[in-house]
Order: structure tokens, then C-alpha cells, then sequence
């Protein structure tokens, strides 16, 4: 017996979770797939009315503001899509039936504590991003039942599309190897990268599922900015997308000063989700071997 059809309205289509969850959404879903000029996140009027339009039985809102920095001087546009928009969601689906499920992030927290977070653990934001995504988590919970919304946090996305992290060392590393210059990186800012192919399997498996409540989801394992880049490297060269890795330098934060602050430490507790969604850890050096091989089976 085929698995019955799944409405399923998604915004951030472009983006690389987005992607991701275009590749890999389930043959009985009917997709809704929305980019920015399908919809914009900004205007809480056209998210209430997509929902009113398609009638979905979940909305996945991957689609959100990330520029970290930015959003200290673009606090506005930050909280209307990271806050506004999932109120928006949340509001129309209480009206006419579905849930939401809320892609969060582990910036909601402070790093003040030496273990991992759990998902029932307080908010704590330490800059406009985080305080804009536990803003819209607030918003969705207050409009919602609980066993109508998932939020669904993570941490360190990257993948083989997009800007992230793991794609911006690729590039330096390879200027700076030419040069023969250093690459400084970070090293006192600890969590857990997170490749978009199982993030998007956690998606999927919490509709699936039908889970609900505050969940966790990440790669497992753990990893200093400083400890990726050099990863990145290393497993850059055996793949064969890099003659030569840059020499990594590692240094504090204040040696690197940004606009907005992180947290030190976002590990995020993901045994109760894991568990909740059925999925297995897999470590982030795994995934990222994944990831890399990829990227060079498509470059060859």
C-alpha cells in the first residue's frame, strides 16, 4: 500500500537546506516548493495567504535570515523573516488546520554552559539572529497547539550548494596554499557541523513522524571552527578537490572581531530527537567526507 499524499509547503527552496530537501522529499508528498520570488518571508500578509492558497498540511519553513553580522545593523528585516514569518505561518495554520514545522538554530542560546543543550533548556540569545529565531520560535509556540509545530534546531550548516562554511575554507585554503600564506581560523568557538543531506532527513522524518515540540538535530560529535577548517583540508586533498592544504592557524575570537557575538560553546543535546525521529548519529567527519566526495565526482 503506497503511503497516503502529504500537502507539504516549502519555504527556502534556494537555499542549501532547501535544496537539499527538494532532492530528497519522499515520493508521496505533494511539494510545494517556494523561492523568495514565490514568496517573501519579510511581508506576514503573503505568508498567511500561501497558506490560505495551498492549504498544506505541513508548512516547512527552511527559508529564514542568516547573514549572522548583518542582522546587527538589519535588525528589522532579521526580525520580520526569522520572527515574523513563522508567526505568520503559525497564525493562519490555527485557523484552518496543519502544522508547522520550524527550522531553528543554535545561536538561541548563549554558550555560557560546558555541555551540550538540551531541547527543553531556556533561550538565552546572545545577538540580533539568535534573539530574531527564539522570537519566531516564541511566536509559533504562542499561536499553535503543542502537538501542531516541531522546532527543529541545528548548528553549523553547510553542504555542496550555497554559502557556508566548508565552501568558503575550500576557496581559501587554495589561495592561501598558492600563496603560501596561513589560514586563521577560530578556535575557541566549539559545536557541531552539520551536513544539509541528514539535516534534511531529520525534516522529513519529523513530518513523517509527525514529532513535535522543541527537537534537536546535528551531526554528532564536536569541532572548533579550527577543527573543521583543518578537517576540510585534509579530507579536500585524499578527495582530490585540493593539490595542497593551507597551514591553519589557530586563534581566539577577540583576535577576530565581528559584529555580532557567538556563543563559545552551542553543542546541542540531539539523543532524545535522535531517538524521537529514528535516525542514527552519524559523525561530522563522516558526513563531510560524504560531502567532499561529492563535490569532486561533480567537478571531474
Amino acid at each position: 500500500m503506497s503511503a497516503a499524499a502529504v500537502r507539504v509547503l516549502l519555504t527556502g527552496r534556494d537555499g542549501q537546506l532547501g535544496q537539499a530537501l527538494v532532492a530528497a522529499a519522499p515520493a508521496h508528498w505533494q511539494l510545494i516548493a517556494c523561492g523568495r520570488a514565490e514568496l517573501d518571508l519579510a511581508d506576514p500578509e503573503a505568508c498567511r495567504q500561501a497558506v490560505r492558497e495551498h492549504r498544506p498540511d505541513w508548512v516547512l519553513n527552511a527559508g529564514a535570515y542568516t547573514a549572522v553580522d548583518r542582522a546587527e545593523t538589519e535588525a528589522e528585516l532579521a526580525m520580520a523573516v526569522n520572527a515574523g514569518a513563522p508567526g505568520a505561518f503559525a497564525e493562519a495554520l490555527a485557523g484552518q488546520g496543519g502544522r508547522l514545522l520550524q527550522v531553528s538554530t543554535d545561536f538561541v542560546f548563549s554558550g555560557d554552559q560546558g555541555h551540550p543543550y538540551r531541547p527543553e533548556q531556556p533561550v538565552n540569545p546572545l545577538g540580533v539572529y539568535g534573539a530574531s529565531k527564539a522570537e519566531g520560535e516564541r511566536r509559533v509556540a504562542a499561536a499553535l497547539p503543542p502537538d501542531r509545530f516541531s522546532l527543529l534546531r541545528t548548528s553549523w550548516v553547510y553542504g555542496p550548494v550555497g554559502r557556508n562554511f566548508c565552501l568558503t575554507m575550500l576557496r581559501l585554503h587554495r589561495e592561501r596554499a598558492a600563496a603560501g600564506q596561513e589560514l586563521a581560523v577560530v578556535a575557541d568557538q566549539v559545536g557541531c557541523p552539520t551536513a544539509t543531506a541528514g539535516l534534511a532527513a531529520a525534516c522529513i522524518a519529523a513530518i513523517e513522524r509527525g514529532v513535535s515540540g522543541p527537537q534537536h538535530w546535528s551531526d554528532a560529535g564536536a569541532a572548533s571552527w579550527y577543527d573543521f577548517a583543518v578537517v576540510i583540508g585534509e579530507q579536500a586533498v585524499a578527495a582530490g578537490l585540493l593539490q595542497q592544504a593551507a597551514s591553519v592557524l589557530p586563534i581566539r575570537s577577540d583576535a577576530y572581531p565581528t559584529p555580532a557575538r557567538r556563543p563559545s560553546y552551542s553543542l546541542l543535546d540531539c539523543t532524545a530527537s535522535r531517538s524521537a525521529l529514528g535516525l542514527p548519529p552519524r559523525h561530522w567527519r563522516s558526513a563531510l567526507t560524504e560531502v567532499l566526495l561529492g563535490l569532486a565526482e561533480r567537478s571531474r
